[in-house]
């Protein structure tokens, strides 16, 4: 089976990718709550990944965050797996198996698939890479973890695409908590 680019984003009902933990206490569980279904099915995501693609702010953010959690169960995979960065600039901080890429998105993707491996390709936060690849089309999978919550505030990932774009749903679970779990990949063709 050849790679695939996996998104996964938590966001709200409306779409909302920015934080859905927006106006929730800091020490009580935010929408989504991260209960055992949750846990496990960012388990079987991450399991399927070999690495990591970011975009450069989200590295930053991720590179000074992840190291210093202990018991995330995605901090592991986080800090363990090799790391991409598009950037134009020379990486300032070392994080683990990391690589800064660059040039045209489609260029890119194809030469990170064709890299040796055979997981999956992994994009997580990076919102406005997110919102670049798919405006291209070079987005195989999205993954979404919808919070029961509504959120004026914040980006979407529909934000700049350049035209509607049909998925097929292809799992759907739901959580204790309330959220809903939802996969979709680009029809086949």
């Amino acid at each position: 089976m050849p790679r695939r680019l996996v998104s996964f984003h938590l966001c709200s009902l409306d779409g909302a990718v920015d934080d859905p933990t927006r106006g929730f206490p800091v020490d009580a569980p935010g929408p989504p709550a991260y209960d055992e279904r949750m846990v496990a099915q960012e388990a079987r995501l991450i399991a399927r990944q070999d690495c990591m693609l970011l975009g450069r702010g989200m590295y930053d953010e991720w590179s000074r965050f992840w190291p210093t959690v202990r018991d995330e169960p995605f901090a592991d995979f986080a800090n363990g797996v090799k790391k991409y960065v598009v950037t134009s600039r020379p990486l300032d901080r070392e994080w683990g198996d990391v690589e800064a890429v660059g040039g045209p998105l489609a260029d890119l993707v194809a030469d990170l698939k064709e890299r040796p491996g055979d997981g999956d390709i992994g994009l997580h936060g990076s919102i406005t890479l997110t919102q670049a690849l798919l405006a291209e089309g070079l987005v195989d999978e999205m993954q979404l973890a919808v919070a029961p919550v509504l959120d004026p505030v914040g980006r979407r990932l529909s934000d700049g695409l350049p035209d509607l774009v049909r998925l097929e749903l292809v799992e759907t679970l739901s959580t204790p908590g309330g959220a809903l779990w939802l996969t979709y990949r680009r029809p086949a063709g």
